[in-house]
């Protein structure tokens, strides 16, 4: 089954390629964050009749590991625009391409990849309580084999040395990955108020859209507006939805290490404030 999978998918970026210079490009993207209720948005958003998902997967992860493969890869994963125009024309306004990358926000090098290669494009960030992503994005990495230390208080410990020099490497050599910078960031891929601050000299404060992912689970409907809104797409009715990637934690985080990131979040989370138009629902 996999190996029939792989096949499809060989056989439809090939085809992507062919017709690349014929597909649309994003005019928005979802860059983070990790482990905050990205595909649950993502797969709301691609109810919509006029906001197109790529044609293979939900992350296309060009701007962050794979801008080596150039730009015509990356057109590939998107529908025709011959498709894209006949969907506008049905209902009453431009279609829009989009993908979801998480790992675009933390990335060194995908802002700046994505302003040069996207003009005009908008920007869409959730963010979650820092400590419930950290805890979380552990018990992901170590489902999915990425992670070796069980214990979330060891791998805490060890993230500062598993990311020395990873952003000068990433810097220095483009098309480099770094294993623990995309999976072992656990404590700094919290720290939002850092990577949005980086873009916005970028893109500029009205192109992203950040939202507290507690208010997008406990209210959708609402959310689901003010991203319409801030896309400038016509509201077609709500969606179906649903929660998905959900992930229980393997133990119970210890208080004291709650109590000790909540302080050392504090600062990041004050900060955040002004993205958000409000103190995030963690600190009320």
């Amino acid at each position: 089954m996999r190996t029939m999978k792989r096949s499809a998918l060989s056989l439809s970026r090939s085809a992507g390629r062919f017709t690349a210079g014929a597909r649309v490009l994003p005019s928005f993207l979802i860059v983070g964050a990790q482990r905050c209720g990205t595909t649950s948005l993502y797969r709301a958003l691609a109810q919509h009749p006029l906001l197109l998902k790529p044609v293979l997967h939900k992350g296309v992860h060009y701007f962050d590991v794979a801008y080596d493969r150039g730009l015509r890869w990356y057109r590939a994963h998107f529908p025709l625009q011959a498709g894209a125009a006949l969907l506008g024309r049905r209902h009453g306004g431009p279609a829009h391409a989009y993908e979801s990358s998480p790992y675009y926000l933390f990335h060194p090098l995908a802002g700046e990849r994505i302003a040069a290669t996207l003009p005009g494009v908008k920007l869409v960030v959730l963010v979650r309580d820092p400590v419930e992503r950290a805890c979380s994005a552990h018990a992901h990495e170590l489902a999915r084999g990425f992670e070796t230390e069980s214990h979330l208080e060891t791998a805490l410990e060890l993230e500062e040395q598993r990311l020395a020099g990873a952003d000068e490497l990433l810097r220095a050599l483009p098309y480099a990955l770094h294993h623990s910078h995309r999976h072992h960031a656990y404590v700094t891929r919290s720290r939002y108020a850092d990577q949005l601050d980086r873009l916005e000299p970028m893109f500029g404060r009205d192109r992203i859209l950040v939202l507290d992912s507690h208010r997008f689970f406990a209210h959708p409907e609402a959310v689901y507006d003010r991203v319409l809104e801030f896309l400038e797409v016509p509201h077609l009715g709500y969606p179906v939805f649903e929660r998905h990637n959900g992930r229980a934690l393997p133990r119970p985080v210890p208080p004291a290490l709650e109590r000790s990131l909540r302080e050392r979040f504090e600062p990041y989370d004050a900060r955040l404030a002004r993205w958000l138009g409000e103190e995030p629902s963690w600190r009320r």
